[in-house]
């Protein structure tokens, strides 16, 4: 529905799109004009068919990041405010419900000017740090579930030798009260 003249709007609540690829298409196309990077944020599904019924993209500076206090990563996240949130409608087409445009840092412009490139080396730079801290975070994460995992199959493990026993010991007292009956 929008196609053609992404460089001439920005999004509206009440703009509607024929698919949530394409509302999350626009907003992504959006963002390269006004110089920020999009995150993909929650998706809502039908509880009956798993389809999408609404979704949130965000600046990737959204939000501030949970970060392990051990860590002696930095994040990218400001807290900034800008988001979109899609929904779809009972007739199948998606509406922006919310949209904040303000944003609380600066914008990287894609322009003619000579800083446009150190503007873009410094944009990498601190998105490759981010993956590399959320690499981290992941490998910490998995680690402390490994850990659970295993620490839950030894009290499992440690439960079933318990029942087993207090089963056997039941099967005895039944047999016990019986020889006396």
């Amino acid at each position: 529905m929008m196609t053609g003249d992404l460089k001439l709007h920005e999004p509206y609540v009440g703009m509607k799109f024929e698919s949530e690829e394409e509302a999350k298409e626009f907003y992504v196309e959006y963002s390269k004009i006004l110089g920020f990077v999009v995150r993909m944020m929650q998706r809502r599904r039908s509880g009956i068919d798993g389809r999408s019924l609404a979704r949130r993209l965000g600046c990737n500076k959204q939000g501030f990041s949970r970060t392990d206090p051990r860590s002696s990563c930095s994040s990218s996240r400001e807290g900034c405010k800008a988001t979109i949130l899609v929904k779809m409608e009972k007739s199948g087409k998606w509406v922006v419900t919310r949209f904040v445009k303000e944003h609380n840092h600066s914008l990287l412009f894609i322009g003619s000017s000579s800083n446009s490139f150190a503007d873009k080396d410094r944009k990498i730079k601190e998105l490759a740090e981010e993956i590399e801290c959320q690499d981290r975070l992941c490998d910490a994460y998995r680690d402390r579930l490994v850990s659970f995992i295993d620490n839950f199959e030894h009290y499992t493990g440690e439960l079933s030798l318990k029942v087993r026993d207090i089963v056997e010991n039941i099967k005895k007292l039944e047999c016990q009260i019986q020889t006396r009956a």
